[in-house]
């Protein structure tokens, strides 16, 4: 995303729509977690990814590429879902572990991060935990029988790793940046259908 592409207002404005769907699907997951950190994590997933689209929104606007404001996206990810996957899977006798387990691989990801002056270690970190995430809520559903909700969580990673080789490439034309958006955005609209079918599981 560059100052000089041709970037329409609507490309820009639609890129909320996913931040919004998985927002309020992490919402949901209060009811299956029962712990207060969800809402956090939910903050903190909505945080990363409406900083993202608001400097996509600046640049549509001809205004000026916020480059400190798009790279919170990943570090703010990565944190969001490190501490929602601990919500997930908290258990008295192995939960410190896990969470020193959590707190060392964000480190060295950040560390990392610092030292080559890129955000890209933050998406491995990223990717890890969304994955972990992903395959729990799985297992959740399957355990409760809902065939479904699995299915849609499954959705919703598979387009995490779609979009990656995707993002990488350097020809982004408006085209293309529809075919990611809209990709991304039925992925977390799976994802919040799938927290919602999970939640009304516990009711």
């Amino acid at each position: 995303m560059t100052a000089a592409l041709d970037y329409p207002v609507s490309l820009a404005v639609e890129d909320f729509v996913p931040v919004v769907c998985t927002t309020v699907g992490v919402l949901f997951l209060r009811r299956v977690t029962g712990t207060p950190g969800t809402i956090a994590a939910a903050a903190l997933i909505g945080a990363g990814g409406f900083a993202k689209a608001t400097a996509k929104l600046v640049v549509a606007l001809d205004g000026p590429d916020l480059i400190w404001l798009r790279s919170a996206l990943f570090p703010l990810l990565t944190l969001g879902f490190a501490l929602l996957y601990l919500e997930l899977t908290r258990n008295p006798g192995i939960s410190r572990t896990r969470a020193a387990i959590t707190a060392a691989v964000i480190g060295a990801c950040a560390a990392t991060a610092l030292l080559v002056a890129d955000v890209l270690p933050m998406l491995v970190s990223t990717t890890i935990f969304a994955t972990l995430t992903a395959v729990r809520l799985i297992n959740l559903a399957r355990a409760r029988g809902d065939t479904l909700a699995a299915v849609l969580f499954g959705a919703q990673i598979a387009v995490f790793f779609v979009l990656g080789p995707l993002g990488a490439r350097a020809d982004q034309t408006v085209t293309l940046q529809w075919i990611e958006q809209l990709t991304n955005t039925a992925g977390q609209a799976a994802f919040l259908l799938g927290a919602i079918r999970l939640s009304r599981a516990l009711r």
